[in-house]
């Protein structure tokens, strides 16, 4: 029997797959054999003679000490993936409301609550929030993984010309990308032709500042950038 020590609220469906005749799921175990973690911050714990494994439920391990965990023999997984459709659909919606204006149309249509002349200030006023539509314009998508193809996917649905980088696409990944997504072999070959810009890629050393500086001056004047990733 493996003690598992759960760290944060794990769905029922992910501990579901420990049979209970092998595993005993617990949050308060002094000296687990596993543990279950999601956000919560590992970085500075001490662990256990006898921990064997740290398994997250997401797709990062910057909340781990991976070195250390090395050097103490613990194995360490991730599960990029889990809620890749929900952030997918999350960058969908960030997508259509940051073009057409939505939150600001929300706040100055509140303000217009106990107007007398209700329809001529919506007439007059909602111009002003009518946003570039998406159809026939531009998105660039670093990073394909998990949650990029996914983006990319829905942004061809939506009538968009898709672009994509990443250098190190899985095949798994390339083969669920839709053929009508165009590879960009370097950001600059991507970044001066984007009306919207998406970035979906792991917080690491090689990839933090992507969007920086230099890379801004490549794009257009008012380009939308979204950043969903670490």
């Amino acid at each position: 029997m493996y003690t598992i020590k759960t760290l944060n609220a794990i769905s029922p469906v992910g501990l579901a797959k420990l049979p209970k005749n092998q595993f005993d799921v617990t949050v308060d175990a002094d000296a687990p054999d596993g543990i279950l973690v999601r956000s919560a911050d590992l970085l500075n714990t001490t662990f256990n003679n006898n921990l064997l494994a740290i398994a997250r439920a997401g797709a990062g391990v910057n909340n781990i000490p991976l070195e250390r965990c090395s050097e103490q023999g613990i194995v360490v997984f991730n599960t990029p993936g889990a809620n890749a459709n929900a952030v997918a659909e999350l960058v969908i919606g960030a997508l259509v409301s940051g073009s057409r204006n939505v939150p600001d149309a929300v706040q100055w249509a509140q303000g217009l609550k106990g107007s007398a002349t209700l329809a001529k200030d919506v007439e007059k006023g909602k111009k002003q929030f009518v946003g570039p539509e998406l159809r026939g314009k531009t998105i660039g998508v670093i990073g394909l993984g998990a949650i990029g193809a996914r983006v990319a996917n829905a942004a061809v649905a939506l009538g968009m010309e898709v672009l994509g980088y990443d250098p190190y696409i899985s095949i798994d990944a390339a083969w669920s990308l839709s053929r009508s997504v165009q590879h960009c072999v370097t950001l600059g070959d991507m970044l001066p032709r984007c009306d919207y810009l998406t970035i979906h890629v792991p917080y690491l050393p090689s990839t933090k500042n992507t969007i920086n500086a230099q890379t801004l001056a490549m794009c257009k004047d008012g380009v939308r950038v979204l950043n969903f990733a670490r």
